[in-house]
């Protein structure tokens, strides 16, 4: 895409890091494709992923525990274009919304993006639940203990300091080769 494009930063590319999770169908399987398919998009590089880990669900009683995950990615998207792909990618495998916080087969969050702090009808960005999220801050210290949290002023080491212990398991290293 010419460097003019809307969709692309006028600057560097940025360092971005995007929440997985499922719980419906085989959600491990479903992580590491939604990761390659990730690697597969124009202008996103993924440069780390977490192990897996097996959480318990939030919302709704009686639904299966999840298989969480977070990337680390390079992107010269902006975080809305990077948005957007990430909810193609889910469409793409089967997400349909419905309940809030209800099951789902893939889900993809863009939790923080070059240390911006945006907050707009389509798009918060740090992830406005993510410093209360076990599932979402232990995989991410895992990869990136000093990424920063522009609105809490924390690491993400730090904010994993301050929970509540929670039932977070590693299940095995996110490996994406061979998965389409």
């Amino acid at each position: 895409m010419p460097l003019g494009d809307p969709d692309l930063t006028a600057l560097k590319p940025v360092v971005a890091y995007i929440g997985l999770g499922a719980n419906l169908g085989d959600p491990a399987r479903q992580v590491r494709e939604a990761v390659s398919r990730l690697g597969e998009l124009p202008e996103v590089e993924v440069l780390k992923t977490s192990r897996l880990y097996r959480t318990p669900p939030v919302g709704p009683p009686g639904q299966p525990w999840y298989i969480n995950a977070v990337v680390q990615v390079k992107t010269r998207l902006t975080p809305e274009e990077l948005m957007r792909r990430l909810l193609l990618i889910e469409r793409q495998m089967g997400r349909e919304r419905g309940e809030r916080w209800g099951p789902r087969v893939i889900d993809l969050d863009l939790l923080l993006y070059d240390g911006e702090v945006l907050a707009g009808p389509e798009l918060t960005v740090p992830h406005p639940e993510m410093h209360r999220r076990a599932f979402v801050l232990v995989p991410l210290a895992e990869i990136a203990p000093q990424a920063w949290h522009p609105v809490l002023s924390r690491t993400a080491r730090e904010l994993v300091a301050e929970l509540e212990p929670a039932e977070v398991a590693a299940v095995t290293p996110l490996r994406t080769g061979g998965v389409k």
